[in-house]
């Protein structure tokens, strides 16, 4: 005959069927569902009967949805706390796309004393998804706590014990008899065993088999769910990537007699245009190297009117190019390809070659007009004319862009939101799923959240690239409104300091819905820490570059190390390729050792071979009694990255390196074999070691934390 605990858990399950089993997609626990008849949602009201506030990651007070690409973890925290005293605990609960509820994740208190709680979850999949804090009452450690303390003092023992084979009764009825209901069930008996002593049938009940089930399971009461959040799972590029920017027209530019009749040798010549076929054989070049990406300036047709000459002069030459932003000339405007770079149909070809690579084509999109753009003629309301009905030409303080015209938003914003949407699936029905958004701080911010939201609604999988290098707030609500990445101040922060703090910054709340794109060098920049540190410069700014953001990117010459400025003070490059043809010779570069190819190809190689790298979240740096020398470590599960860097490209710096061992998963004393991913060495690295690197020789270590020591190796440098 069955006894009366066994009835119960029996009636339970024969009046409630969803007790015969878990939900969800996993082994992974699930809220025991009868307990979720004991659910008191907060409604409409201002707390739920146990607070849970402040939810994170929450971007613009939960309107907007949070980011993150699919198997990416993030950590959810919330504040959580009852009246008196009693034991509360908390968990998140995922639900993918489809509205599935999916494995809830128990939450832990992040320091003890603080009420703030936290657990890492991982969505696998893209589309939008939710997630929710739920807290509850916590009857078992409330009562583990009582226990512990009175009945060693003798305190109520019958009582207490009693009270806990009540309680665990009542939470054995919620975990499947499959999944351990027995093991809770033998300690209801223990409690209940007469026959031993109190601090006996205690400790018999308080076995790790039960804790395991009842940790899985747990008896909650006063649940309280948060609202639900949700979060924007997005495919891993719109994280993840090295990009490489090259002029379509310099790739295979060429000199060619003016007269094409004249043959004599002091014939006038010129430089001529390379085309998408001729840019297209330098693609495996920039393949070899581990590029993800190739991002091309505008391809569009050019302006002539106030087109601009070498080195940004007003007095161009017959033949000068003109800059690819000063968009749209009689031959077409946004949605045309430059005569001179050749045909749809070739753009179509370098797309294909890129895609047979394993790579993929960003395109600029920059909306702004030449003045002899179709634009100017076909739709005058959407540029500003002044009273003599002149457009002012675009001005950036203190440079002038005479050869463009600015849009002016506010007469024909739906318009405009139609036409650039077009214009985008034109290039997106061309092969390109990423667009690099040139200033889209001079554009309203509302514009740009209706095209993505269009563009986006249909083709999730397209990125936009925020180039946005203004005021942060700005730059803070481009990303909250969609795009899905961001240019940021990385180009110009160079010390410790400088780089710790913007660092930590972006890989805080900000990595929720602000992801960024570490740029070296770009067109327009050209910092003055390269200029006046030669090699070691770009090597020092390539390593923190490609280890400290999933992303980074490289514009064409950073491999051959050019860093002469137009002027001293200038960070435009002399001879910028914004104004001229700029054909450079790749093979004699690398047959004479001039490039960072090496370097390059090693880090985009250690990067794909390092989860570690490929996310944002988890970085945190570590002490160094030298300012000149900084270090930081990434973990994602098992792989953990080290990287120490010299930030001096001038001298030769030595350091201790003190480790905080606990952010490494690490023991106090434990010294674990590493090894340097960029020379093969293998060390044994412990709390503090001593580091010393040379510019030109040993820029920095990139060490992988092993699991077991390697045979071999070099001796701790």
């Amino acid at each position: 005959m069955p006894t009366a605990r066994q009835q119960t858990a029996e009636q339970l399950q024969r009046t409630d069927p969803r007790l015969r089993g878990t939900r969800g997609r996993s082994s992974a626990p699930v809220p025991s569902p009868v307990h979720a008849e004991l659910l008191q949602p907060s409604g409409d009201s201002m707390i739920g009967r146990i607070p849970v506030l402040d939810v994170r990651p929450l971007v613009d007070c939960g309107r907007r949805a949070a980011k993150a690409v699919a198997g990416e973890t993030f950590q959810v925290t919330a504040t959580v706390f009852r009246e008196g005293h009693d034991a509360v605990a908390a968990n998140v609960v995922l639900r993918d796309p489809s509205g599935r509820v999916g494995p809830w994740t128990p939450m832990r208190e992040l320091a003890q004393g603080t009420d703030r709680w936290g657990a890492e979850v991982t969505p696998d999949s893209e589309g939008r998804w939710t997630y929710t804090v739920e807290a509850w009452s916590d009857p078992v450690t409330t009562w583990r706590r009582h226990a512990a303390i009175k009945i060693p003092a003798g305190i109520d023992t019958d009582l207490v014990l009693t009270e806990g084979a009540a309680l665990l009764e009542r939470a054995a009825a919620g975990v499947p008899k499959k999944h351990g209901r027995e093991a809770v069930l033998a300690a209801v008996d223990a409690l209940r065993d007469t026959a031993h002593p109190p601090a006996a049938r205690l400790a018999a009940a308080l076995t790790p088999a039960a804790d395991a089930v009842l940790a899985r399971y747990p008896l909650r009461e006063l649940v309280t769910r948060s609202k639900p959040l949700a979060v924007r799972v997005e495919r891993e590029r719109a994280l993840f990537g090295s990009w490489y920017e090259l002029f379509p027209r310099s790739e295979g530019a060429r000199r060619e007699p003016v007269d094409p009749a004249d043959t004599s040798p002091d014939a006038e010549t010129r430089l001529v245009s390379g085309t998408f076929r001729t840019a297209a054989e330098r693609l495996p070049a920039v393949a070899a190297m581990g590029f993800d990406v190739v991002y091309l300036p505008p391809i569009h047709p050019i302006g002539t009117t106030h087109r601009k000459g070498p080195d940004n002069s007003l007095t161009p030459g017959k033949h000068d190019p003109g800059v690819p932003w000063a968009i749209g000339s009689p031959d077409g405007g946004h949605d045309a390809v430059h005569p001179e770079l050749g045909t749809l149909e070739d753009f179509d070809h370098f797309v294909s070659v890129a895609r047979n690579l394993r790579m993929e084509i960003a395109l600029d999109f920059a909306l702004q007009c030449s003045p002899d753009h179709p634009w100017v003629k076909e739709h005058p309301d959407w540029f500003h004319h002044r009273p003599d009905g002149s457009i002012a030409y675009a001005e950036n303080p203190p440079k002038k862009y005479q050869d463009i015209y600015p849009i002016a938003f506010d007469k024909d914003m739906r318009g405009l939101v139609a036409e650039t949407s077009r214009i985008l699936r034109l290039w997106m029905d061309h092969g390109v799923r990423i667009f690099r958004v040139d200033n889209p701080h001079t554009k309203p911010v509302v514009f740009w959240e209706k095209v993505i939201a269009e563009i986006n609604g249909t083709d999730p999988d397209v990125i936009f690239l925020a180039e946005a290098f203004t005021r942060p707030a700005m730059m803070h609500t481009l990303g909250a409104v969609g795009f899905q990445q961001s240019y940021t101040y990385f180009t110009w922060r160079n010390t410790k300091q400088e780089l710790t703090e913007y660092v930590t910054e972006l890989s805080g709340d900000a990595a929720s819905y602000m992801r960024p794109n570490f740029f070296v060098n770009t067109p327009d920049i050209l910092p003055g820490y390269l200029q006046e540190g030669g090699r070691p410069a770009f090597e020092a700014r390539a390593v923190l570059a490609a280890t400290l953001a999933p992303s980074w990117g490289v514009y064409a010459g950073f491999e051959l190390c050019e860093n002469t400025p137009a002027k001293p003070g200038s960070e435009e490059y002399l001879h910028s390729e914004k104004y001229e043809l700029r054909p450079r010779d790749w093979d004699s570069a690398e047959r004479e050792g001039r490039t960072l190819t090496p370097l390059i190809t090693s880090l985009n190689r250690i990067r794909r071979r390092n989860p570690a790298l490929r996310q944002l979240r988890d970085v945190h740096f570590h002490h160094t009694d030298n300012e000149a020398l900084i270090a930081y470590s990434k973990r994602s599960g098992a792989n953990t990255v080290l990287v120490v860097v010299n930030l001096d490209p001038h001298h030769t710096q030595e350091a201790t390196v003190s480790l905080d061992m606990e952010r490494l998963g690490l023991s106090w004393h434990e010294r674990v074999p590493v090894r340097d991913e960029l020379t093969g060495d293998t060390y044994h690295w412990g709390r503090a070691f001593y580091v010393r690197l040379e510019p030109g020789i040993t820029p920095a270590h990139i060490a992988v934390l092993r699991p077991s020591p390697p045979t071999g190796g070099s001796p701790t440098p």
